[in-house]
């Protein structure tokens, strides 16, 4: 048992989960406000334009069912509205994750292309002297 915990705390104290879990946290933040956003600010308008519809209210209602003599089950809905506005929180969201990662491999980039000072180029040794001179002699002949 003490093994267990001793890996569990060094797994807890590496930066990496400690990362993990401020984006977790911060992710969780940032889907309230996209979500007020959509909700708040983008969705309005859009039902306004399209004739005063509140898309939370867009839903299709199948008919009840009779399941038996005076027992009816409630009619099922399906809240198509609903669904929009997640899809345009989704594209939202994976749109601004986009951006981030892109300006991320940006500046990674940027660490890359920083350039070296040039390597100087090695003095040729004995062997490619003398077989140098050789070969200018030569061609002189």
């Amino acid at each position: 048992m003490s093994k267990f915990l001793d890996e569990f705390k060094a797994f807890a104290v590496k930066g990496n989960a400690i990362d993990m879990a401020v984006g977790v946290i911060v992710g969780g933040a940032f889907g309230g406000i996209v979500n007020s956003i959509v909700n708040d600010i983008i969705m309005p308008p859009l039902g306004w334009l399209i004739g005063g519809v509140n898309f939370t209210d867009l839903k299709v209602e199948l008919p009840a069912k009779e399941i038996a003599e005076g027992v009816t089950l409630a009619p099922a809905t399906i809240a198509y509205g609903n669904f929009i506005q997640t899809v345009i929180n989704f594209i939202i969201i994976a749109f601004c994750v986009f951006l981030m990662v892109k300006g991320i491999n940006k500046l990674s980039a940027k660490k890359e292309e920083e350039p070296a000072a040039p390597a100087p180029e090695p003095e040729p040794s004995a062997e490619e002297k003398l077989l140098t001179e050789i070969r200018d002699l030569l061609k002189n002949k």
